[in-house]
């Protein structure tokens, strides 16, 4: 059993001091007023608590222990000890006494330091060693700790979230450190990276025209957790649910991230973009039997984790290594108290939730029909009006799109990731399935009655190859992340357009980029809520990486220099986006379902003869047409995955109605590839010749008029 920190005779700790004051069970974590903190956490099996407060985040030893007494500062299994004259930016940490006995989920150890899982602020020492929260001895001069924050102290200047119309949404999945780290981003060495970084370029997701950000994890996560010589870049290894990643402040102070991170959801709110966050409350960076102590796992394993039958191990439903024991009352009621965090005090506008699924999951790892925690978040009146998005399936084989339990969440679609790619790479049976996805998959969603914007569609998000990648290889190459290339997805259903890899082919590089403007014209086109990954739109590259979690490195930066070589595709996405954002909100004032909405619209299926689509095996083609009543025009769209040029039919125009014209036709070099839709350039004659792999969208009058 490993020694106790305070009885370890290799570190000289300062006497426990006496009890000011008992403390107080509510609220969790540290809270500061006027007199000084109250200091609370939970733990049932604990035998004894001490807090530490540090004077600095490399120091050896803590100014302070205080030992909680179980008699007088105990309420149920609530340890709490109000402390005097401390404040806030106050640097803190526990030590706890228990059982060692793995064999029945035991693992405490009093050598190690732990953090508040409600700290609101996190501190890295320099010498921070995630080996070190591993081994028998104690690692106080090398753990992270928690910061004091009193939430109130910052001036919003009239903000709040947006909630913005999920109609009108588009989302931009984003990185902090990738988006302005690259010398190219023109961003300060020391704000590159950061939340501050973040803001310098927010003219530029302005003018793209998105309407929200998803930001891959922000929560304190630990940098370590990852192969021996690599960084943990993504960000999927939380460490606290509550605080800010240190590393993403260009402030280093202990409430630098925090009035960082507020400072970045202001400017964003300022500029009409919401504030989505990707959280992880799955599985923490404490891994498997052999991973440090960080936090969880040293203040009750059993509440926290779902341990195997025998007690000993961790279920395993993530892929590393833990799984969060997410419908515990306890670990429920910090779920929900760390979204209310967010969104009461750091103003973000919505989440998405990283391997959902396994929050569906009850304490021995079996799926329920209603998992408590989802149904506490979704009926929660503090998240009401919250976007709430899910990742509807895990990594022990649970798959819920289409059945995801609540009735606000929307999901990651999958299935319109994997159909639209599928048809762009030639695949048969392919162009039914799409007709679907284009129509807010009425056959995945229909059966809820609910909206449109139900499904979230994506076709590339961080977790695969770029857009770039997805047409330019036909395998993955993950070489650099030392696994023997036998990481990420083997399944991508890409197609690298006749050679892997860059090529200096006018022909091939033509083909990829007409491919690369077929899936963003589908993704922005589709009902639904669309998804596109930062750097999609200017072809950014991670060289056919399609797990590239690891590399915090120029691989997986954002490279601003594409944003003038490949102008054409940035324009094109501008000029989507922008329409997008004028798309009639009458259907969700009305609150119609996607049922409805379809039922009322006026609509037909076309093949390459009027009225005749061709839904055969073999199919690579298809046309849709569709009035837009309120705009007072048709649309009329072609999709041609074929690798043959193919002559269109066109539907005749109402009397009175001016004559079709093109919006956008991917096979035609910039810019006639997309024009502004009131400048559409008119045809002449009864079909169109759309060619091989191509995206084609033209529009008529219905009332003699194309002005808006």
């Amino acid at each position: 059993m490993p020694s106790a920190l305070i009885d370890d005779p290799a570190h000289t700790i300062p006497a426990c001091q006496p009890q000011d004051q008992r403390g107080t069970s509510s609220p969790l974590g540290a809270t500061p007023c006027r007199e000084g903190v109250n200091f609370c956490v939970f733990s049932k099996h604990a035998t004894g608590i001490v807090l530490l407060l540090f004077d600095d985040a490399d120091d050896a030893q803590p100014a302070r222990a205080i030992r909680i007494d179980p008699a007088s500062n105990r309420t149920g299994h609530y340890w709490h000890v109000f402390i005097p004259g401390v404040m806030a930016g106050q640097i803190y940490g526990y030590c706890v006494e228990g059982p060692w006995d793995p064999s029945s989920g035991m693992r405490f150890d009093p050598a190690k330091v732990l953090l508040d899982p409600y700290g609101r602020g996190v501190v890295v020492p320099d010498r921070y060693s995630r080996d070190a929260a591993k081994g028998a001895d104690s690692n106080i001069a090398t753990a992270m700790k928690s910061v004091v924050v009193n939430p109130s102290a910052y001036d919003w200047e009239g903000d709040q979230p947006l909630r913005l119309s999920s109609a009108q949404t588009i989302i931009y999945e984003m990185h902090v450190r990738g988006f302005t780290r690259h010398p190219s981003s023109g961003v300060g060495e020391t704000t590159r990276g950061t939340f501050a970084g973040l803001i310098e370029k927010i003219p530029y997701l302005q003018q793209l025209g998105i309407t929200a950000v998803e930001l891959l994890p922000v929560f304190q996560f630990d940098a370590q957790d990852c192969p021996p010589g690599k960084v943990n870049y993504w960000g999927y290894a939380p460490v606290s649910f509550f605080a800010p990643h240190q590393a993403y402040s260009s402030r280093q102070d202990p409430l630098g991230p925090v009035d960082e991170f507020r400072d970045m959801v202001k400017a964003l709110h300022r500029a009409g973009i919401e504030v989505v966050l990707d959280v992880v409350f799955n599985h923490t960076a404490e891994g498997g039997e052999d991973g440090p102590t960080l936090c969880f796992r040293g203040l009750d394993n059993t509440a926290f984790y779902i341990l195997q039958e025998d007690r000993s191990g961790y279920a395993n439903y993530t892929g590393t290594g833990n799984t969060l024991n997410a419908n515990h009352p306890v670990v429920r009621r910090m779920i929900v108290d760390s979204l209310r965090y967010w969104v009461e005090e750091m103003h973000v506008d919505g989440f998405r939730f990283d391997l959902a699924s396994i929050l569906a999951r009850d304490p021995t790892g079996q799926p329920i029909p209603n998992p408590p925690v989802l149904w506490d978040i979704d009926t929660d009146p503090a998240l009401a009006g919250t976007k709430l998005f899910a990742e509807a399936w895990d990594a022990a084989g649970l798959y819920q799109v289409g059945s995801f339990i609540g009735d606000s969440w929307k999901e990651w679609n999958g299935r319109f990731r994997d159909d639209v790619r599928a048809l762009f790479h030639g695949e048969p049976g392919s162009a039914a399935r799409m007709a679907d996805r284009l129509v807010g998959s009425p056959n995945i969603y229909g059966h809820e009655e609910r909206e449109a914007e139900q499904s979230v569609n994506f076709i590339t998000c961080h977790d695969g190859f770029t857009l770039n990648d997805l047409v330019s290889y036909d395998h993955k190459h993950n070489e650099a992340n030392d696994e023997g290339n036998r990481d990420g997805a083997d399944d991508n259903r890409s197609w690298n357009c006749g050679i892997e890899g860059p090529s200096d082919d006018p022909a091939v590089e033509k083909l990829r980029n007409r491919q690369v403007k077929n899936f963003l014209a589908v993704t922005l086109l589709s009902l639904g809520m669309p998804m596109i990954l930062m750097g999609d739109e200017v072809r950014r590259t991670q060289s056919g990486n399609n797990n590239a979690y690891c590399q915090d490195n120029e691989l997986s930066w954002f490279d601003w220099d594409l944003v003038e070589r490949h102008a054409d595709v940035h324009r094109f996405v501008t000029l989507l986006c922008g329409r997008r954002r004028l798309r009639d909100t009458e259907h969700e004032r009305r609150r119609w379902s996607l049922n409805e909405l379809i039922r009322q619209a006026s609509k037909t299926w076309h093949g390459v003869k009027v009225g005749r689509p061709d839904w055969e095996e073999n199919s690579l083609a298809f046309a849709f047409e569709v009035e837009l009543r309120q705009e007072g025009i048709s649309i009329y769209l072609i999709l041609n995955a074929f690798w043959e040029p193919l002559e269109f039919e066109l539907p005749p125009v109402g009397d009175g109605a001016r004559p079709w014209r093109r919006w956008i036709d991917t096979a035609l070099d910039a810019p006639q590839d997309i024009s502004p839709w009131e400048m559409a350039a008119p045809l002449s004659g009864c079909t169109y010749r759309a060619a091989a792999h191509s995206v084609v969208v033209l529009l008529a009058g219905l009332r003699g008029t194309m002005n808006r």
